[in-house]
């Protein structure tokens, strides 16, 4: 019978919750935001402009999250919603000049807690890790797994 504790799974959440702890005090030192509107930052940031539902998905969560977390980044004044041009009832997320200063903390941030937590493995580990993982996500994807459905941060 497995073992429960070297279950991809089990493995998996346990690495995000360990990683998530200093991450979410990294974003309130740092950067002065929230987990929650830190990702949602770094993901208007990159991927802008976005609906409230491509940002549930870029940022890894519900869409409920994604919609509280923009509207706290509106009202901080470091992004800004607009009607969406092709949906009559959406919005489109863009970011304003502040929020870029903060996109590029906050990113700065997210490249040193990646090197942080892979600097353990050689740059050949890391490239074979990542290659897992696509491939791994992939099969997720295919067997219809959402992330809509995670609910957790």
């Amino acid at each position: 019978m497995i073992k429960l504790d070297r279950t991809l799974t089990y493995r998996l959440h346990l690495l995000h919750k360990l990683t998530d702890l200093e991450s979410q005090r990294a974003y309130v030192a740092e950067a002065g935001l929230s987990m929650s509107d830190g990702r949602c930052l770094t993901a208007v940031g990159t991927f802008a402009p976005l609906s409230v539902n491509d940002l549930a998905q870029k940022a890894n969560l519900n869409k409920g999250q994604a919609s509280r977390a923009a509207q706290s980044l509106v009202d901080q004044g470091l992004v800004v919603k607009a009607a969406s041009p092709t949906d009559g009832r959406g919005v489109v997320l863009t970011m304003t000049p502040k929020g870029k200063a903060a996109w590029q903390r906050a990113m700065q941030l997210v490249g040193r807690r990646n090197q942080d937590i892979f600097g353990v493995l050689s740059a050949a580990e890391r490239e074979q890790l990542s290659d897992f993982f696509d491939r791994l996500i992939a099969k997720a994807r295919a067997d219809g797994g959402a992330v809509e459905d995670a609910g957790e941060e």
